[in-house]
């Protein structure tokens, strides 16, 4: 386990044109802790943590936020804490033209993950 306490997220970062990379800043037993650069038409896919919440903090960019698995969406941008309980159908597409930046803290680091596909395909539970 790191013994720092103190990080500066702009270390952690990386944009690139494939998919958005997932860049951890920091992760125990408790949490994970990761820096995320989603540019625009880029997609975290809507997913769940079967044993664990993930909440995000927007720091800046606007993206439209996945509620459920049928794909309705709510708008997101700068200042937005987002949480996404256990098994809540979560995940983000940037539909501006500016990135998305954001930090998220998955507790525990176990939640697990799981892709929605559709309604038929995921038991999520009502958020």
């Amino acid at each position: 386990m790191s013994t720092n306490r103190i990080f500066n997220s702009a270390d952690f970062f990386q944009s690139c044109d494939g998919e958005p990379i997932r860049s951890v800043i920091t992760e125990s037993n408790h949490a994970v802790v990761v820096a995320w650069c989603i540019r625009p038409g880029q997609k975290i896919a809507a997913h769940i943590h079967p044993n664990g919440q993930d909440t995000w903090t927007i720091l800046s960019g606007n993206g439209n936020y996945y509620m459920d698995q049928t794909g309705l969406t709510q708008p997101i941008t700068t200042g937005d804490v987002v949480v996404a309980p256990i098994g809540c159908v979560h995940g983000v597409y940037n539909n501006s033209d500016e990135p998305l930046v954001f930090i998220s803290v998955v507790t525990p680091a176990d939640a697990g993950y799981q892709l929605v596909e559709s309604v038929r395909t995921v038991h999520s539970q009502p958020c």
